[in-house]
This record gives structure tokens, sequence and C-alpha cells, in this order.
């Protein structure tokens, strides 16, 4: 049988917010490249949608609210031992920077940037990644272009890069590694949320030659950093976007 480096087959994947969006279809492809995966999310009718569109597998429902830490611990016990991990749980909301407050900052930065960091820990603490795992972290374009009314989404999700970075480096004698992928504008229900409360979404898609992009790219990449084929790729930021950051770093 020839060894293929892209599958995903007698790996466990714990993938953060698949009920919907990114999560979801990062779920699905990873059971579709032969992955066991275990789902998380607050929304348990919801994970069980997600599971149903897997198909066959010995797929896992472990339902945990991000923002409690003691809920965070539990699912780090309840997971077994790892070969990937995906922290795809996001929030966005639009507030201009003199509307801010520390509620804001902590409902964003709970889910956003504590909860990956807080069950990371919790995982390598009970060394329930395997040795040559891989932590893939989903970021965003905005810690790169900060769109407007978005300074806490795109300063956590900067903040996010830097700390996978230097976790990478923690982890390298594992051989563990950790990257990040930055998603454009995809469409989710996350965006469609966005363009209801205000934000011109037609002007900046129209910014990208390729568009708007589908939850499918996104998952795409996903799975080509937690097979072995990214097995010498460790700290990286991998930019997502159909092309619309070009003109900007230009």
């Amino acid at each position: 049988m020839t060894f293929n480096p892209f599958s995903l087959e007698d790996k466990r994947i714990l993938v953060t917010g698949a009920s919907s969006g990114i999560g979801r279809q990062i779920a699905i492809g990873c059971a579709g490249m032969g992955a066991t995966v275990i789902l998380t999310g607050r929304d348990s009718m919801r994970l069980e949608e997600t599971r149903q569109q897997m198909g066959e597998g010995s797929h896992q429902i472990h339902p945990a609210d991000l923002l409690d830490e003691q809920s965070l611990d539990r699912l780090a016990q309840a997971t077994g031992v790892l070969h990937g991990l995906v922290h795809a749980a996001g929030i966005a909301k639009l507030v201009p920077f003199r509307q801010i407050s520390k509620r804001h900052l902590d409902e964003v930065l709970g889910v956003n940037l504590y909860a990956p960091l807080l069950l990371t820990r919790s995982l390598l603490a009970k060394r329930a990644i395997a040795p040559g795992g891989s932590i893939v972290f989903i970021g965003s374009i905005a810690s790169e272009i900060g769109p407007m009314a978005t300074a806490v989404y795109a300063g956590g999700k900067a903040a996010l890069l830097g700390a996978a970075r230097s976790l990478a480096q923690e982890v390298a004698k594992q051989r563990i590694r950790a990257n990040v992928i930055s998603p454009g504008y995809v469409r989710t229900p996350l965006l469609e949320q966005l363009g209801t409360s205000g934000a011109n979404l037609d002007s900046l898609v129209s910014l990208g030659p390729l568009g708007l992009g589908e939850p499918e790219d996104v998952a795409n990449a996903a799975v080509f950093f937690l097979s072995d084929a990214t097995r010498w790729v460790t700290r990286s930021r991998f930019v997502i976007d159909g092309g619309f950051t070009v003109p900007m770093s230009v």
C-alpha cells in the first residue's frame, strides 16, 4: 500500500467550534480523510448534526463551555490521547473602539484567545497530545489589516499568533507542531451575522481576486496541517484569503 502523507488514518483529532461554520467543515474534512474526530462546542444538538454529516466512524461528542476553565479541564480529561487539535471556535462583534467595555473584552478574548490557550495547556499537562502531533489555531487576516470596529477581535487574533509561535518552541522536543491558519472572508454564519450588524461586506469581498471563500477552503488547509505532510512545518502562519491582503502588504 502506498503511503499517503495527507491521510489522517489512525489519527484522533479534537475540533472546537464543531457545531457550525469553519469548525463543522474541518470536522467533516478530517473524517473524510480517515480521522476519528472528537467534536466539541456548547450546543449538543448542533454537534450531533455535524456528526450526522461525517459518515461512518466512531466519532465522539463532548459538549463544553469554552468560557469555563473547569469545563475545559473536563474536556481535556475526556478526550484521551490526540494526534491533532484544531481551535476553530470563535466569535466576532462590531464594536467601535470608544464603546469597548470590560464585558466585551472578556467575551471576545475569552473565546478567541483564553480558551484555546487554556485548553492546550490542560491537554499538554495531561500528556494528551501525542509526540508528532499537530496543533492548529484558526486566526484571521483581521490581525494584520485591523478592520474598523474590530479592535478586540483583531487584537485577540494577533495575540493568538504570537502565543502559537512561542508554544511551538516549547513543544518542539516532542515533535509537536503549532501553526496558525489565517482565513479571509469566508461564507459562514459568523460572517452573515457581521453583515446584518453593519459591515459593508460586498465592498470588502470585491477586493479579493478570488472573492468570498468557503468553509471547505479552510478545512482543506487544516487537514494539510494536521497531516504528516507538514511534519517539518511549525510556527507558521498560513494566509488563505483569495488574495485579499496581497495588495495591502505590497
